[in-house]
């Protein structure tokens, strides 16, 4: 029962940013440790149980089951490994991605440097994922950028970096943060317009902030904002 509390209350105050990512791993992990010590004690108490007759068979029953809800996380992240390739920075454009002005700075010693994307990580991004390529709209900047900071605000994304709009200006970038939907692991997004005169096009990259691997977290933040930067474009046009 302590692991589920702390599992929860940990994750709670992750979400709320009242607790550092690299301090929230470390309870992560000591939160599985107790988990698996008392799945073992629950092993010692059942032979107890059933050899001998001793009482406690419900609370046997009891910690079993809440030991495999606070392991049921881990269990699915194991799973995932399996299933996704090991990337943690993903774009639209893997030649020229866009260009995280204010992450790459923000960004200390315990977090995942900003590099340029790869040829093997880009090789493997087209394998596991080609639907993620940008968009173009025959749509100004202007109408694009206000499309852009409604669906983020639908999602609830924190904007850290939105310069004014410059007219003639051929290449926009914002910059905003999002978070994994139990945990509240943290990613940086920037999303570029490009001017083509008749049309805009829109490219995004979305980098982990930790781990070796985003579980295809990244690829789907993509997918599902350009999803719905299509139905707002689709709407400004009706309107």
């Amino acid at each position: 029962m302590f692991s589920l509390v702390l599992f929860v209350v940990s994750a709670l105050g992750h979400r709320q940013q009242f607790i550092d990512t690299f301090d929230f791993l470390w309870i992560l992990l000591l939160v599985a440790a107790l988990t698996v010590a008392a799945l073992l004690l629950v092993a010692v108490s059942f032979r107890r149980v059933w050899v001998r007759g001793d009482r406690g068979g419900g609370a046997v029953v009891v910690a079993v089951l809440v030991s495999l809800l606070v392991l049921a996380p881990f269990a699915v992240t194991g799973i995932r490994v399996f299933f996704y390739p090991r990337l943690n920075d993903i774009s639209t454009d893997l030649v020229s991605p866009p260009v995280f002005a204010v992450a790459a700075k923000a960004r200390h010693d315990h977090m995942n440097p900003v590099r340029p994307i790869g040829s093997e990580a880009a090789a493997r991004q087209v394998a596991a994922y080609p639907e993620i390529t940008g968009r173009r709209y025959n749509a100004s900047p202007d109408d694009v950028l206000s499309a852009v900071d409604q669906v983020i605000a639908g999602k609830g994304w924190k904007i850290v970096y939105h310069p004014p709009l410059v007219d003639g200006e051929r290449e926009y970038t914002l910059e905003a943060v999002t978070r994994t939907f139990l945990l509240g692991f943290p990613s940086d997004v920037a999303i570029r317009l490009t001017d083509e005169g008749e049309s805009t096009y829109v490219d995004m990259r979305s980098a982990s902030r930790y781990g070796e691997g985003d579980f295809g977290y990244n690829a789907a933040s993509i997918s599902g904002f350009l999803g719905a930067l299509d139905i707002e474009m689709a709407g400004q046009a009706n309107r």
